[in-house]
């Protein structure tokens, strides 16, 4: 569900009482564990954390415009939910994560970035604010860079000699269609082609 709020203030009173209150509480750990040159408003349609231009001037790579995101908290439909993009790259603070997470025996329902949960009792709030008091602005920066930068890397070409495994056919593929009397009563026509191959914050 994306808000179409302009501001957090206008976000928050959008909420019914009980999610107003989850969300609220969910501000007040980020904001005592994030990083004090990250930024609060709206980005996405939810309450965004991100690096203001003015500390980041290239902004999202995927869209220029936009501050470099490192956090959200939403209200959905169904539940709700927080996102760490600040994940991204950082392997060990995601194994991390899980691992304080589960010791809590609370359940965790995490995506790529994404935590999802119905009800603030669902969420051990101090793993959430760990987790995030762990990712300095400027470490978070270098894994994104090194992150994009892996993206125009060409992949590993297959080592010499090495047989690579035969594809494997659709099931029915092996058997041939029978001709229609039509098809069957003319003379197949023999066609020629040419044709060149192209190739592709």
């Amino acid at each position: 569900m994306i808000s179409k709020a302009a501001t957090v203030a206008e976000y928050l009173a959008q909420l019914p009482p009980d999610r107003r209150d989850a969300v609220e509480t969910l501000r007040t750990v980020f904001r005592k564990n994030l990083d004090k040159n990250l930024d609060e408003g709206m980005l996405y349609g939810m309450i965004g954390y991100y690096v203001p231009h003015r500390l980041y001037p290239a902004g999202y790579h995927c869209d220029p415009k936009q501050p470099l995101p490192f956090a959200g908290i939403a209200s959905q439909k169904n539940y709700l939910s927080i996102y760490l993009p600040c994940f991204f790259g950082g392997e060990e603070h995601v194994r991390r994560f899980q691992e304080e997470w589960t010791k809590t025996g609370k359940k965790l329902d995490m995506g790529k970035s994404c935590i999802r949960f119905k009800r603030i009792e669902d969420a051990p709030l101090d793993v959430i604010g760990r987790a995030i008091a762990r990712m300095p602005m400027k470490d978070f920066i270098a894994y994104y860079e090194s992150a994009i930068g892996d993206m125009g890397k060409p992949r590993k070409k297959p080592v010499a000699g090495a047989k690579a495994s035969p594809a494997r056919k659709p099931a029915g593929s092996g058997a041939k269609k029978p001709a229609t009397p039509r098809a069957a009563s003319k003379p197949a026509r023999s066609k020629t082609s040419s044709g060149k191959s192209s190739a592709r914050r």
